[in-house]
């Protein structure tokens, strides 16, 4: 299939394709002499994995050092395995931010609480 078609079907873009391609993540599995692109149900699985992997949180740099690892070993327990790691570092990502973010809504409630206090202080005196 040409790459309008294959776009469709993945529920991207050319531009999506031709930007996966730049990045390695993806390539057509044949050119035409005109250079048309060609791609496979290969490539279109490869496509979708990309577009889960990326659902997921995963950037294009950490989709690039999975995907290999799928082709390399055909059990895919090398790939999955990289994808839990991966998984693991974002969700200790989050964590992290999710922490900070709570100490910064207590600072807040103790702020207003301090500065509340402050007013009904002044309210009370007059």
């Amino acid at each position: 299939m040409r790459i309008g078609e294959f776009a469709e079907r993945a529920g991207v873009t050319p531009r999506t394709v031709r930007y996966y391609e730049s990045l390695g993540l993806l390539g057509p599995s044949e050119r035409a002499g005109a250079g048309f692109r060609y791609y496979t149900d290969v490539e279109l699985a490869i496509l979708q994995k990309i577009n889960i992997y990326k659902e997921l949180g995963l950037s294009l740099d950490e989709i690039a050092v999975v995907l290999p690892l799928y082709s390399q070993d055909p059990t895919g327990v090398q790939g999955k395995q990289k994808l839990v790691e991966i998984l693991k570092a974002h969700l200790q990502e989050a964590d992290e931010k999710i922490e900070a973010l709570n100490q910064f809504r207590s600072e807040l409630q103790a702020n207003i609480d301090r500065i509340q206090q402050w007013i009904d202080a002044r309210v009370e005196s007059e």
